[in-house]
């Protein structure tokens, strides 16, 4: 990604949090982003456009705000909660940063420049089948085909990918809310505030979350990037004098606020943009002896030899612990689908 879209990002992120002057002179284009929204909704409606039902059920994680709030930790919640009750489960993705965007089966040795980021860390995180395509019907026609033991697909961001029919819909918010609440391009919004789905989860610091069920995304023990069988709590980094931390995550504030959060003194940070490629080395230039890093940067971080071999980086996995009624409801919903 080049530093001047990054610039551009950075300023809208900030802009959309209120309805200012830039948020405020983008609200015509916005007015147009509703009006071609409601229309292709029409279309779908009408039978215009075709909306076609996977022979397994579908549970669709997805978000209105645009960037991450954390759905690649919930699609693996979902995944090892499926599994642990008999379900077989695949998952199908865009593939966001993929080589292309045919349709293609994501392996544990992907690269993520191919496959994607979050696919790939999907992947290596569950064993799973995982498929990207930016036609999620096709990746999901296609998983279902190479795997037919499979019982149940996870779309991993397509609540707006309307063409796939789906059984059950989780929509995914963090303490960011719904911004000023505009469609862009003056605000966050993909879709109105007002979109329903089956189940509101919030990615929150807090153990309760009103209406919505409470998602905590909790760091498990630091791993070394140029040896994953080293670990360490991050209780032990918080004796180190100098240590910083990179993320290059849809909301890296979140990764940091976590790490002080466990008694860590952070000397420097560094927020890369969104699925940023490290094809350039956002360590050479950092004077840490520790650089604390997600899982979703290291999934590329570890294919870059410079980068590999910095015995200076430490990964930190979370796990997301959510409420605990969301696994119920989530399974009385499947109620009625073969496990076998």
């Amino acid at each position: 990604m080049s530093p001047q879209r990054s610039v551009i990002e950075s300023v809208l992120l900030n802009a959309w949090q209120r309805r200012g002057l830039v948020a405020c002179l983008l609200w015509p284009l916005s007015f147009l982003f509703n009006l071609l929204l409601v229309t292709r909704l029409a279309f779908y409606a009408l039978g215009v456009f075709r909306i076609t039902i996977l022979p397994v059920p579908v549970i669709v994680v997805g978000n209105i705000f645009v960037g991450g709030t954390g759905k690649t930790p919930l699609v693996i919640w979902i995944i090892q909660l499926l599994q642990e009750q008999g379900w077989k489960p695949g998952v199908i993705s865009r593939g966001y940063g993929a080589s292309n965007q045919l349709v293609k089966s994501v392996e544990k040795n992907s690269e993520a420049k191919d496959v994607g980021d979050e696919p790939l860390l999907i992947a290596r995180r569950t064993g799973v089948p995982v498929f990207i395509g930016r036609d999620r019907v096709a990746a999901g026609l296609a998983l279902v085909k190479e795997y037919p033991d499979v019982n149940v697909i996870i779309s991993d961001d397509g609540l707006q990918h309307y063409a796939l029919g789906r059984n059950i819909e989780i929509q995914l918010s963090d303490s960011r809310g719904n911004g000023n609440g505009w469609l862009l391009p003056a605000g966050p919004l993909r879709e109105p505030a007002t979109r329903q789905s089956d189940f509101y989860v919030v990615n929150t610091s807090e153990e309760s979350a009103g209406d919505a069920y409470a998602m905590q995304l909790i760091p498990v023990d630091a791993e070394r990037l140029s040896d994953r069988s080293q670990r360490k709590s991050l209780r032990d980094f918080s004796f180190v004098q100098s240590v910083a931390a990179v993320a290059g995550i849809g909301h890296p504030e979140r990764f940091f606020t976590t790490l002080r959060s466990h008694g860590i003194t952070l000397t420097a940070t560094q927020a890369l943009p969104d699925h940023f490629d490290y094809l350039s080395n956002p360590f050479a230039d950092i004077e840490a002896s520790v650089i604390l890093i997600t899982e979703k940067d290291a999934v590329k971080c570890m294919h870059i030899a410079a980068i590999a071999n910095d015995a200076r980086i430490w990964i930190v996995p979370v796990q997301a612990h959510v409420d605990a009624s969301l696994a119920k409801h989530i399974l009385e919903k499947l109620h009625g689908h073969p496990i076998a």
